[in-house]
Order: structure tokens, then sequence, then C-alpha cells
């Protein structure tokens, strides 16, 4: 669906997108992550014709983003981060104006006005002014405007932003619907909201591409993929020592508690589990032991090693 090849944007001598190359397949997805100023918003422009690149190429749907544009953005709706909405007009009023505009008119209009409304959950304030509903609604209006000439692909640059825990609930379950019958490319911020929604990440830093695969995958491949926390009462510097030695440990972290005891986090090798070793050794030196858990890698703790900057 998506097919980017050494596509750049540079400001004078400043590259804000550097030569990166990825690829989204039909019924995708795709988390597109990085830091703030990494280059994400300027590809997303680029990629729906908004912004001209300066070097490199682009395919949608199998058309050139520079010499098809118009039938590219047939295939795209997109929806930026600041969703410009005419708040003064009736949702129904806007949506069928932006529906007019994409070429749709009469039956079809209307037929996919009343889906689009049904998909995003505003039938119910189809007849309200825009400047009166919620950020949530307002950002349901723009997916739906999004939606409305029914496109191959979704492009949606932070969905969530400013909304509270429970819109961002909401969001979140109508983008997996969504993705039922569209290839979603998706900017955020929120990667505990990739991971449950997304199956393929594309990381960006600097403007490169840091990293594009299956969360899993990455979380499996990063330098420490999982960890162990062992609370332990006993001489902190021996433990500490004697933790390191055990196999597939890669480093050992230690933090004072009450009466003695003291937390380890146990980094470990990605795809094992060394806390039978750990518990065994705790048994052998006599260290009193209330609690042993492995926690696994997060894609926010890829993220943050893919983009940190010491």
């Amino acid at each position: 669906m998506i097919e980017v090849a050494n596509l750049s944007k540079n400001y004078g001598r400043h590259a804000a997108v550097d030569g990166i190359s990825f690829e989204v397949s039909r019924g995708e997805i795709v988390g597109f992550l990085g830091p703030n100023g990494a280059g994400k918003t300027t590809t997303l422009r680029m990629l729906t014709g908004f912004l001209p690149p300066t070097s490199g190429a682009a395919r949608i749907a199998g058309h050139d983003i520079f010499r098809e544009s118009l039938d590219v953005r047939r295939h795209i709706g997109y929806m930026p981060e600041n969703v410009p909405l005419y708040t003064d007009m009736r949702v129904k009023e806007y949506l069928r104006f932006r529906g007019s505009l994409r070429g749709l008119k009469g039956s079809q209009l209307r037929k996919r006005l009343g889906e689009t409304l049904d998909i995003c959950g505003l039938s119910h304030v189809r007849r309200k002014m825009i400047k009166t509903l919620s950020k949530g609604y307002r950002q349901r209006v723009g997916l739906a405007d999004a939606l409305i000439h029914e496109p191959d692909l979704l492009i949606l640059d932070e969905p969530t932003n400013g909304l509270d825990p429970n819109q961002i609930r909401a969001i979140r379950s109508l983008i997996q619907n969504l993705g039922e019958n569209h290839t979603i490319l998706l900017s955020t911020h929120i990667l505990s909201e990739v991971e449950m929604t997304c199956n393929k990440v594309v990381i960006i830093d600097e403007g490169k591409v840091k990293a594009a695969d299956t969360p899993k995958n990455l979380v499996n491949s990063m330098r420490r993929a999982g960890r162990i926390s062992a609370e332990l009462q006993g001489p902190r510097e021996e433990i500490e020592t004697k933790l390191s030695a055990v196999g597939d440990v890669t480093k050992v972290t230690s933090q004072p508690l009450q009466d003695g005891w003291n937390r380890y986090t146990v980094f470990v090798a990605p795809n094992t589990d060394t806390r039978l070793r750990i518990s065994a050794l705790a048994h052998e030196m006599q260290w009193p032991l209330r609690s042993l858990a492995r926690r696994s890698g997060t894609l926010e703790e890829v993220f943050v090693e893919l983009t940190r900057r010491d």
C-alpha cells in the first residue's frame, strides 16, 4: 500500500527527513513513532501531498506521489494533528460539505454520510454545532472527514492528542475496528496504544528510520529485552556480585528498602528467564527472598534505547 524509498525533505541545510525507506502492506495498522522534531509530521505531509519532497520516491496504492498526486489523494484519508473544522457548521452539514468536495453527490453522498456517522459514533450528535462538541467528539468528526470518501489508506497524525483516558480508549477501539477494512498509518506518542493497536512499528529519529518491525520482534531484539525484580535480605555487595555471575544475566542494579531488604533489578538476555537459578542461589546462600518477578521489555524501552542522546 505504501512504498517509500530514500525520501528526503530539506529546509536549507537542515534535513528534516533524510533518505528514509519503509513499506506498509495492505491491511496493516502501522505505528509511526519518533521524538519531537524527528520528521514524522513532515513525512506524513509529503505522503499526503501537502509538502513536496526534496528527493526520493514514494508510491501509494501503486501511484507515484509526484506524478499522480490526484490519484494518490483519492486513496488517502488524512487526519492532521490539529484537525481544522468549521465549528459554526453542524456535524452532518460539515461532513456533507466535505463529502461533496471529495466528489460525492446524490445517493452516494447520502449513503456514505450515514455510514460514516455510524462508524464514528456520531449519529446522535449529527445535528449539533461542532463548536459545542467535546474534544473527543471533534476528533471523531475529523476522523469521519478522513473516512467520508471510503479511502483504502488512513493516515492519522496524533489522533488522541489532548484526549482524556476514556476518550483515548474510545478512539483506540474505533481505530482497531477501522483496521479490519483499511490500511492505517498512525503517528502517536502514546506507546502503550501502539502496542495494543499496531501490528508493525516504524521508529524514526533525526530524519532517519531507526527500526521497522513488529512490536514483539523489536522488544525481543533490544539490548536489555527483559528484567527480573528480586527482593532479598543480606549483604548487598555480595548479592550483587553473585547475581551478576548467574548465566544470562547482563547487569544488576539495587535499591535499598526498609529493614535490611534490597530490591535487585536483574537485566537478562533476550528470551531468557533466570528466576529458578536466582531462587536456587538465594536458597543456597540462605538469603531471605520475599519477591521474585519477571518483567518483559516494553516498546517504550525500545523507543528510548533507539532515540536517546546519551
